[in-house]
Order: structure tokens, then C-alpha cells, then sequence
């Protein structure tokens, strides 16, 4: 039996053309296995995943949401949840580099019309496109600006998810004449780009995180996915789901930390491992204390993964519904993914501290790396705030206030 178990619903939207739900699952299980074998050490050495990146490319995985039609995938969000938390708990940075990747590269869907969108993803799918950047708010925000020769991108971008490998950026501008939010596709060898590898964080180390610097950068009309405006005048039921597709990659992601170190901690246990004094014969993994805890964490991980496939339904039939989804409904399924968001920071958060408690002083051992988990998930849930979760739920429970519109880090 497992620590938990990864998101199994049917996917709704998925194209029956492509390899099917179990191809991806079988796939990112060996991806999984692969990195799994270096994590440690490609953690401590902290360099830039270009060589992670070309794995997730050789096997498909970029391109898992695009229809098979774009010579995609063929798949839809409940298994990119998956493979994301497959992924995750095996390397938590490429587990992030790669939801960041699904939720920037579908992100047209929601903002532009139909047309542009099929062809942005039919341009990615032929390049093989990774995408970086975020689209979640900054102040100050990058600016696009009208001239005689078009638009131009100016200002910076501070910290943002795989801009050290990503071969297209998604930034969150506003037009200088209105102070309208859009979201603008870049690329990064463009004159005029700069990257800054600024991040140097303690965890999430290989998310090939940094800042990016904009000069004059030109801007293609197609390149302005649209309106990132929160106004329920300018935003529909349906972009606005943007806000809850993104949330569940989060939660993933958190989820995924718990249960690869759980996962890790169990495998150590059994070899006989133990800090405190044993109720049964040295070398069987039946002390009271470890059992109690791997009980508690067990519980705490697995109501968090109930309660995310409560919440991943919910998007799914939101996305199913497509244009006919109402505000209310809207509100309904932001919330969910909004509890199962805190649900999963708790868990992550819990599980990777006491798991540290329970394998005792060896796991002060770089050698082993279970350090990186924790670092890992409290790098997350700094960038991620639970309490603004907490707040909207609470807000929603007492006076039926909608979530506000917001995108993740």
C-alpha cells in the first residue's frame, strides 16, 4: 500500500486519439524512477535542469496537453495532475518546473479565443516548447507599451518558475496608456531579454527560478493572450477558472512532498532504523512512536488527497462546462481548490518536519537528503501563503464572498 494515491479520475476532455491516461501514468512513473536514482546529488549540486528538461522532452511529457490533432498528447488535467505528482515526489523543482510548464502553455485557452489558442499550442508542440515565467500579479508589473514601430515590452519580471530553461516566457504585463493586466508570450533569446540567475533559494533549487529584464522587447499582436483583468465585466466564468487550475498544480506539487519523503522515510524504516528504543527486537520497523507517527502523517496526507480530488472534480466539470459556467459555480469550485490548497500545505509542511523527528539524528545526513524535502515544501508555501486560502474560504463560509481572482506564483 502506498503513502497515498495520485489523482484517478476519468478525463473528461481527453482525446481518444492520443495514448491514453495509462501511457502517461506508466511513463512518468519511469521518469519518476530516473531521477529518483540522482536526486540528492542534483539537488546538492544545484545547477540549472537543462539536462532534466531534455528527459521531459525525449518522453513526451511537454507536450501531454496538447491534442494528438497538434501532434500532442492528447490528454487533459487530471492526468497532468498526476504525472505532476508522480514527478513531484521523486524531485519536488522538476515537479514544479513541469506544472508550471502545463498551467503557462494551456493558459491561452482561458485568455484568447479559440483560434489563437490552437495555434500558439500548435506552435509549441512543434518546437517542443518549455514554458517559464508566471502570470501571477507583481508590483511593479512589466509594462507594454504602443510605438510607431508596434508594441514593446518594458520593466522586470522579478522571480519566476524555469526562466533559466524555458524556450518561451509568460508574462503578466499592464498597457501603459490603461493599466489593463495581460498576458504576453516572449521569447527569451529575443534582443532586449536578460535573465538574472537571482534566485538562490534554499529549496526548489533546480525550478531554474530567476528575474528577467526587459529592454524595448517588440510584441507580436499574437502575442497578447489577453485580459488578466479581475473585473467580472472583463473576465468570464471560465478564464476566471484559471485561478483554481493553477491551485491544484500547487497542491499537487505540496502533496507530492509529502508523500515522496513519507515514501522515503518508510523505505529507511524498514531497514531498522529507528531513534528510539525499540518495543520489539532490534532490526524490525515496530517501534510504537515511528508507527504512531507514520499513522498521524498517513491520515493528515491522505484527507488532503481525498479532499483534492474532490476539488480536481470540480474543475474538471467547470471546464466541462465551458461557456454555460455561472460566477456562482465559479466561486464553488475556487473554494474547493482553495481548501484542498490548505489541506496540502499542512500535510507537506507536517510530513516533511516530522519526518526528520522520526528517522532522528541520521537524517542530519547530506548524504541522504531528506533535508531537501523539507526545504523543498517550505520554499513552496512561503511563495504560496496558506492564510490567504484560509481567508478566502472563511470569507466565502460567512458571508459568501467569491474568491478573489488570483494566479499562482
Amino acid at each position: 500500500m502506498g503513502v497515498a494515491t495520485a489523482p484517478a479520475g476519468p478525463d473528461a476532455e481527453y482525446d481518444r486519439t492520443g495514448p491514453g491516461r495509462e501511457h502517461w501514468l506508466r511513463v512518468a512513473r519511469e521518469m519518476a524512477d530516473d531521477l529518483a536514482t540522482d536526486a540528492v546529488a542534483r539537488e546538492q549540486a544545484g545547477k540549472a535542469p537543462f539536462d532534466e528538461v531534455s528527459r521531459l522532452r525525449e518522453a513526451g511529457l511537454l507536450t501531454l496537453l496538447v491534442p494528438a490533432a497538434s501532434e500532442g498528447g492528447g490528454a487533459a488535467w487530471p492526468t497532468a495532475y498526476a504525472v505532476v505528482r508522480e514527478i513531484g515526489a521523486a524531485d519536488g523543482a522538476i515537479g514544479q518546473l513541469l506544472g508550471c510548464h502545463y498551467f503557462l502553455s494551456w493558459s491561452a485557452r482561458f485568455f484568447t479565443e479559440p483560434s489563437l489558442a490552437a495555434e500558439a499550442e500548435r506552435r509549441s508542440a512543434a518546437g517542443q516548447w518549455l514554458w517559464g515565467g508566471g502570470l501571477a500579479r507583481q508590483e511593479p508589473s512589466p509594462t507594454v507599451a504602443r510605438t510607431a514601430a508596434g508594441l514593446v515590452l518594458d520593466g522586470r519580471q522579478s522571480y519566476t518558475t524555469g526562466v533559466l530553461v524555458a524556450d518561451r516566457l509568460a508574462v503578466r504585463a499592464v498597457r501603459a496608456d490603461t493599466g489593463e493586466p495581460l498576458a504576453v508570450i516572449v521569447d527569451p533569446t529575443h534582443h532586449g531579454v536578460r535573465i538574472d540567475d537571482d534566485a538562490d533559494t534554499f529549496g526548489q533549487r533546480l525550478a531554474a527560478g530567476g528575474s528577467v529584464e526587459f529592454d524595448a522587447v517588440p510584441v507580436a499582436s499574437d502575442d497578447v493572450l489577453g485580459s488578466l483583468s479581475a473585473d467580472e465585466d472583463a473576465l468570464s466564468p471560465l478564464a476566471a477558472l484559471a485561478s483554481p487550475v493553477g491551485r491544484l498544480v500547487s497542491v499537487q506539487l505540496l502533496l507530492s512532498m509529502a508523500e515522496g519523503v513519507l515514501a522515503e522515510a518508510r523505505e529507511y524504516s524498514r531497514t531498522g532504523h529507528t531513534p528510539w528504543p525499540p518495543a520489539r527486537p532490534v532490526g524490525t520497523p515496530h517501534d510504537s512512536q515511528a508507527l504512531t507517527a507514520y499513522g498521524e502523517l498517513t491520515v493528515l496526507t491522505r484527507s488532503a488527497s481525498a479532499l483534492t480530488d474532490q476539488a480536481l472534480e470540480a474543475v474538471q466539470g467547470g471546464l466541462t462546462r465551458g461557456d454555460d459556467l455561472t460566477y456562482d459555480e465559479y466561486a464553488d469550485i475556487s473554494v474547493l481548490a482553495a481548501m484542498a490548497e490548505a489541506a496540502a500545505s499542512r500535510a507537506a509542511q507536517e510530513s516533511t518536519t516530522r519526518a526528520l523527528d522520526i528517522i532522528g539524528t541520521r537524517s542530519t545526513s547530506s548524504r541522504l537528503g531528506f533535508d531537501r524535502f523539507w526545504r523543498n515544501a517550505r520554499t513552496h508555501t512561503l511563495y504560496e501563503p496558506v492564510a490567504h486560502r484560509l481567508r478566502d474560504v472563511g470569507d466565502y463560509f460567512l458571508n459568501g464572498a467569491h474568491p478573489p481572482f488570483t494566479l499562482p506564483a
